[in-house]
């Protein structure tokens, strides 16, 4: 897979580089791994079998870590079979464990999972109060440097340690000119985050094995807090809206706040944590993280789909079935093309609706299509590389793009049996039409 930044992405904020398993997070001049996009499963992490389907449906849609609840002693002792499971069928994602309130314990009577994760997740939040926090840090820590694991220590909004508060709510309110609560509850995130992480260094835990995350469920306050973090230290950062939401509210609010971050050069890892529908697919977390980052030239993942709104010219339905189709068509191959055809995941496509801007769409993209508008000729000219090589007619355009689409990774990524020009292509001929694939 390439993951070439465009040339005109922000310059990235320069860290430490941490490991998990094979995946590398942050980094300095020269050596700043890609931003990685992870996920979490909302399985039973006790039921075996239904955390690794969703583990490896995760990892399948492009999710690079995936991170599983570790919350009670069944779920601790599945760990060992998850991952066994999972290697079974080739799938060498990193698992990493969230630990809330009993990690220290089950850490500790469950070699086999703290062998089997290969990073754990720790709240400062909720490790425990007063005098048994960092008791219990403390060995969730000596654990992950006896099996050489790196942590994220992860603060939450909804979980701030109040004794922390308490004490920042105190020296503010002894100041000439206080802050507002709020801005004491964002200096409490970074200062929880950063207190943990000297903790864990003192402790023994080397400074290239910690990565911070500070999570809320309000963009402006993600943003701040993390413009503050980034400033005061240079460990990666793992960016996330937490409780985003469900649906399109969910989607827009974690884009408009990790948007800004990743402009800014802030951030190494990210997950968009959407609420998903009863009974819903998972997966979407990743493909909307995934299009946040193509979209913005951070990274490369699959060829996306430029396609028109529509307007009074469009009144058929027919070229927004098409685009859904070819990007549904484009994501199902990729698994394959990936390995066949490196490159190709940079691909524009364009899909249009009429003769307005359907052609100078099309001709920008790689391979793009403009479909007959409303009252418009019925002919479908297609334009690979900035050139019209054919013009498609009749009931099967739909059939015979996707040959065009097929032919044009062979020619230009590599493959065989490629044929001569695309005008082959779109010779009357018997072909299966481009399959829905949900998600």
């Amino acid at each position: 897979m390439s993951r070439s930044p465009s040339a005109n992405s922000p310059v990235r904020r320069q860290t430490r580089q941490v490991k998990i398993g094979h995946v590398r997070i942050g980094g300095s001049v020269g050596n700043v791994a890609p931003i990685m996009v992870q996920s979490m499963t909302n399985t039973d992490t006790a039921d075996i079998q239904a955390t690794i389907d969703q583990v490896f449906a995760l990892a399948s849609a492009g999710s690079e870590v995936v991170r599983i609840t570790v919350n009670s002693p069944e779920a601790a002792a599945a760990v060992a079979a998850i991952r066994e499971g999972l290697d079974k069928l080739h799938c060498n994602v990193p698992l990493v464990g969230d630990f809330h309130f009993n990690g220290h314990k089950l850490l500790r009577d469950y070699p086999d999972c703290a062998k089997a994760l290969a990073k754990y997740r720790i709240n400062p939040g909720n490790v425990g109060r007063g005098e048994k926090h960092d008791t219990q840090f403390t060995q969730m820590i000596e654990i992950a440097i006896r099996e050489n694991k790196p942590v994220r220590i992860g603060v939450n909004w909804g979980s701030l340690d109040q004794e922390l508060l308490g004490r920042l709510m105190d020296a503010n309110a002894a100041l000439p000119n206080p802050k507002t609560a709020q801005q004491v509850m964002r200096d409490a995130l970074v200062t929880s985050a950063l207190e943990s992480a000297a903790l864990a260094e003192k402790v023994g835990l080397p400074g290239d094995m910690i990565c911070l995350s500070c999570k809320v469920s309000d963009v402006q306050d993600l943003i701040a807090v993390y413009a503050d973090l980034a400033a005061r230290c240079d460990y990666p950062l793992h960016l996330g809206l937490t409780e985003a939401g469900m649906g399109s509210k969910g989607i827009v609010a974690s884009t408009a706040a990790m948007a800004i971050l990743l402009q800014q050069g802030i951030g190494d890892t990210i997950r968009v944590s959407l609420t998903p529908e009863p009974n819903g697919d998972r997966t979407k977390e990743v493909i909307v993280a995934q299009e946040m980052l193509q979209t913005m030239g951070l990274r490369q993942f699959t060829p996306l789909v430029t396609a028109c709104p529509g307007c009074g010219r469009t009144t058929s339905t027919f070229f927004q079935e098409l685009a859904a189709k070819t990007q549904s068509y484009l994501r199902a191959q990729m698994p394959v093309w990936r390995e066949k055809h490196p490159g190709v995941e940079g691909m524009s496509v364009a899909v249009m609706g009429c003769v307005v801007n359907g052609p100078g769409e099309s001709k920008m993209a790689n391979i793009g299509i403009s479909l007959p508008g409303t009252g418009e000729l019925p002919v479908a000219p297609v334009y690979e590389d900035g050139k019209k090589t054919v013009t498609l007619k009749g009931d099967h355009i739909a059939e015979e793009f996707q040959g065009l689409l097929d032919a044009y990774v062979l020619r230009t990524y590599g493959g065989k049996d490629v044929p001569r020009t695309a005008a082959e292509l779109a010779e009357p001929a018997e072909r299966k039409a481009i399959p829905i694939v949900v998600g």
